[in-house]
């Protein structure tokens, strides 16, 4: 015979004697705490005094590279130049694996990468440089650099692939203990069946490229016409022993691009993608997303998007109906090896279904730090908190009330730059995530890691 429990009021959705909230609370203060501590820690002590501009300018390594790089300028055959200009971002980079602060070095294997019109990465160290302490005219010469890339901008393309093990496939809490109102009092009832989370070593794969066709007339100075089309692909794929975990993801997006003026551009992209799961499609949305960038400084990068779009999904009609979301964030160069970003929005959900139409905010907070040796390390905290509608059993909520979703993530990843092949490294990324919910058997903890390669230099 069942053992009946009285009522009580509970915070959280495991079960009536399920953890408190707190556990959860302290575990995100901590990531959060270690974030800024590493940020403050590095900026009161940024190793010793930063070297002045041109202080590093010296040394073997760089003289190499400076002769290689004054060579590629007067060589006319694109294979021959690309090939001394190679010879100088492997001098400059080898100088920067043990030295990632040296300004110097950074600016002239940035000016490498802009003349083999490798432009994402000649940006990235190019903004690094900035944040460092600049003569006036080399700031200047940057910037122009940064115009002329920004301008130029046709191709760009992305890949990896990854080993990742996952600890909670199905973000399962493993409770079989379920608490239901009936005309006798609250009852825990056993849930049947398989029900304990499943871990799982996967293989992931990843891509996608983007070509950028000029319209209109060129704008003063620029090179290229205000106005271009942008027309790209993203997939990727995610598979585990058995199929049952596979996601599949492919998209499309095609509008115009308009370059506002010299630090603020916009699209408007019509948006296709559908997804699979375990083999089979599931879910394909269509819309509109509006992308929009400012450089405030020189330094510090705004961003801006929002999206509307029409969710439909093969064997869940109650989930069809729109979707959308809306964010700001930035990317602040606060150091040449330091590197802070962070991002807040609110998104929706309108489903065919009350119980299923959601609405929450999120938010994030990341940091890129360049250590000698090599060494690479990023950390990330992020919560995003989901409320939906509709009241009753749906969701198993207690006192019927509607349902509420608060899900925190925090990630570490490092790399050593020191280790290459073909241009990319070997990355490790740590993740762990908890959902902490007042819908009964659907808080989870789940812990999973990313062997992957990132493009370095």
């Amino acid at each position: 015979m069942r053992e009946t429990r009285p009522a009580r009021r509970f915070s959280g959705g495991s079960s009536p004697g399920g953890r408190e909230t707190g556990d959860a609370i302290t575990w995100f203060l901590a990531g959060v705490g270690l974030l800024g501590v590493l940020i403050l820690l590095l900026a009161a002590l940024g190793w010793g005094p930063a070297p002045a501009f041109g202080q590093d300018a010296a040394g073997e390594r760089f003289r190499a590279g400076m002769e290689a790089l004054n060579a590629a300028h007067a060589i006319a055959d694109r294979k021959a130049r690309d090939e001394k200009l190679d010879e100088a971002i492997a001098a400059f980079r080898a100088i920067l694996v043990d030295r990632p602060e040296l300004v110097r070095a950074r600016l002239e294997l940035a000016r490498a990468f802009f003349l083999k019109q490798e432009d994402t990465l000649a940006r990235r160290h190019f903004e690094q440089v900035l944040a460092g302490r600049l003569p006036l005219p080399v700031a200047v010469n940057i910037q122009r650099f940064l115009r002329i890339m920004r301008a130029r901008r046709r191709w760009e393309a992305h890949f990896g692939a990854a080993v990742a093990p996952d600890s909670n496939l199905n973000t399962a809490s493993g409770e079989r203990t379920i608490f239901l109102d009936t005309p006798f009092g609250r009852l825990p009832f056993t849930r049947q069946g398989d029900i304990a989370p499943k871990s799982g070593l996967g293989v992931s794969l990843w891509g996608g490229g983007e070509y950028q066709y000029p319209l209109g007339a060129p704008g003063p100075g620029s090179g290229a016409g205000r106005w271009l089309l942008r027309s790209g692909a993203n997939a990727s794929i995610r598979e585990y022993k058995g199929g049952d975990f596979d996601r599949h993801f492919l998209s499309a997006r095609l509008g115009p691009r308009r370059l506002i003026d010299a630090r603020t551009e916009a699209s408007l992209l019509a948006t296709l993608d559908r997804q699979w799961t375990a083999g089979a499609p599931e879910t394909d949305r269509f819309g509109l997303r509006l992308e929009a960038e400012h450089r405030l400084t020189p330094r510090l990068a705004l961003f801006a998007h929002a999206s509307a779009a029409r969710r439909n999904c093969r064997d869940c009609d109650w989930l069809d109906g729109p979707v959308g979301d809306v964010s700001l964030g930035a990317s602040w160069a606060a150091l040449p090896i330091l590197r802070v970003g962070g991002n807040a929005g609110y998104d929706w959900t309108r489903a065919n279904s009350e119980h299923w139409r959601s609405r929450g905010p999120q938010a994030g907070l990341g940091a890129t730090l360049a250590l000698p040796l090599g060494f690479t390390v990023g950390l990330r905290a992020s919560e995003r908190r989901t409320e939906y509608q509709g009241r009753g059993f749906a969701h198993s909520t207690i006192d019927r009330k509607p349902r509420k979703d608060r899900t925190r993530t925090l990630s570490l990843s490092v790399h050593n730059r020191a280790v290459t092949l073909l241009g990319f490294s070997p990355r490790l990324s740590l993740v762990t995530e908890r959902r902490k919910t007042n819908a009964q058997t659907l808080d989870y903890e789940r812990n999973r890691g990313e062997l992957s390669f990132v493009r370095q230099f």
